[in-house]
């Protein structure tokens, strides 16, 4: 058995779950209503600037931040904790499979999961979006979606990471939340205080260099980096800047002379997440007592 048959077959065990289909239809409403609000909105209230679909792809990018990661969550933790916890790991193992190849495939299977149910999702969401608006810029939708898909491979990667160090779902629960709690409730007022230590207990009007990366540590920040990044024109056009801190003052990125307080490093943060996600739970689960 290869890591692919542990994948497809995680895959199918997945798709029959009514949580998942629960999952994919919250999405799919809260896309719909979020493009909704987002292309009427404006109308509404009376404002001079009219919708576009560029600003209507990083309007969305704040309601995927907040989902993926909860979704992660739920597909996810119990990926490795749940079959050591009922002891069918051992049943998996005894076939011609090894340790490698049944966490390569749990990351694959899981992520395939994720993926297929957000796509459902923003492909409604930005389908009904671009029918309202009446204009589809189609190259950046494919950057769009495949920057997401990748956002949602690492936050599987982290969560089925995470699933490997244990073998109680609880602990799985616990460690999952508190990572969800840690990067991306708490992680823009982290690197603030870090930064108010530092300086003698004073926030300085000018940021250093050095804040704008430790900012993108959080995988949704990351992210949104990323996107910043891809579609540099549609950001520009849209008013979006990456690495706002908690306190209201953010980093000169085009103005820095370093490569890494460029949207870019958000790319290589991602890569590094998924990186050290592998790394580190493919190593407890490969040293672990089944």
């Amino acid at each position: 058995m290869t890591w692919a048959t542990v994948a497809k077959k995680d895959f199918r065990d997945a798709v029959q779950s009514r949580a998942l289909w629960a999952l994919v239809g919250v999405f799919v409403v809260l896309s719909v209503l979020s493009t909704y609000a987002y292309v009427e909105a404006p109308a509404l209230l009376g404002a001079a600037t009219e919708a576009t679909f560029g600003g209507l792809i990083f309007f969305t990018i704040g309601l995927v931040g907040l989902f993926v990661p909860l979704s992660a969550i739920v597909v996810c933790y119990k990926s490795l904790a749940g079959e050591r916890e009922l002891g069918s790991i051992k049943l998996l193992l005894s076939l011609p499979t090894t340790r490698g190849q049944v966490f390569v495939g749990k990351v694959v299977g899981r992520a395939a999961v994720l993926a297929f149910g957000l796509g459902v999702g923003l492909i409604i969401g930005l389908g009904v979006g671009a029918a309202l608006i009446g204009n589809l810029e189609a190259g950046a939708l494919v950057v769009f979606v495949l920057t997401t898909l990748a956002f949602v491979a690492v936050y599987a990667t982290i969560v089925v990471g995470l699933s490997a160090t244990t073998g109680s779902t609880s602990r799985a629960t616990t460690l999952a939340l508190g990572f969800f709690v840690v990067f991306e409730l708490l992680w823009d007022v982290i690197p603030m205080g870090i930064l108010y230590v530092l300086e003698g207990f004073t926030i300085p009007s000018t940021m250093p260099d050095w804040l704008y990366p430790l900012l993108q540590l959080s995988p949704s920040a990351a992210y949104f980096s990323s996107v910043v990044a891809l579609l540099p024109n549609l950001a520009d056009a849209a008013n979006a800047e990456s690495a706002q801190s908690g306190a209201g003052a953010q980093t000169a990125a085009d103005a820095a002379d370093p490569f890494y307080t460029n949207p870019e490093i958000g790319i290589a943060i991602l890569l590094l997440w998924l990186l050290v996600a592998l790394a580190i739970g493919y190593y407890r689960f490969d040293a672990s007592d089944l």
